[in-house]
């Protein structure tokens, strides 16, 4: 029997890893691209046809054991710090570091299997980790797939954005003060989008 979690993680890993261009109908991903379709012409005309509609991911990034990558097809458009006590528990410091996207821009390219969510039974966004290293990864909200937050050292360069804000610095660590580093501060959440 599957647990509720595992039920919950179903739709959540499906949505991740499904083309997003559907109307493409069977033209190569970014991991085939170099692969001919089949077809009497070697799948030359359709993977011509289909070359100038592929992008080449701005971004990618994965854990620490490499079983999981994944790629943005667009930057993040922003990125702060949460001083929740969910996140101090889960990274084990005063804070996360999360870069803002829109879930429509993330692909789960590799290790579907490895990815582990989590959501606190009082709601929330489901956090997704790797279960063979517990690396950190993304997490997302499960009532609208676009709302999602990548962990900032998931990325594997530069992402390019910088966190401009401090949510939930209420709940801040008493032992890592927060920095006067000019960052906007909300006790709270901040506003999504």
């Amino acid at each position: 029997m599957r647990s509720a979690q595992a039920l919950l993680l179903a739709p959540t890993i499906d949505a991740l890893t499904r083309d997003p261009n559907p109307e493409w109908d069977g033209a190569p991903d970014l991991l085939s691209a170099g692969r001919p379709a089949s077809g009497d012409d070697g799948g030359q005309s359709h993977l011509s046809a289909t070359l100038h509609e592929m992008t080449i991911p701005s971004l990618t990034g994965g854990c620490l054991c490499g079983g999981v990558r994944f790629e943005l097809s667009e930057p993040a458009s922003a990125a702060g710090y949460c001083h929740c006590t969910r996140c101090q528990r889960r990274t084990g410091g005063g804070s996360s570091a999360q870069a803002r996207i829109d879930g429509r821009i993330f692909r789960l390219v590799r290790g579907e299997d490895l990815v582990k969510a989590w959501r606190h039974p009082d709601g929330g966004f489901e956090k997704c980790f790797c279960r063979e290293c517990g690396a950190q990864l993304f997490a997302r909200n499960p009532d609208d797939p676009t709302q999602m937050s990548i962990r900032m050292g998931a990325f594997d360069d530069d992402p390019g954005v910088r966190p401009s804000w401090r949510a939930f610095v209420a709940y801040a660590a008493p032992w890592e003060p927060i920095p006067d580093d000019g960052l906007e501060r909300y006790e709270e959440a901040k506003a999504r989008f």
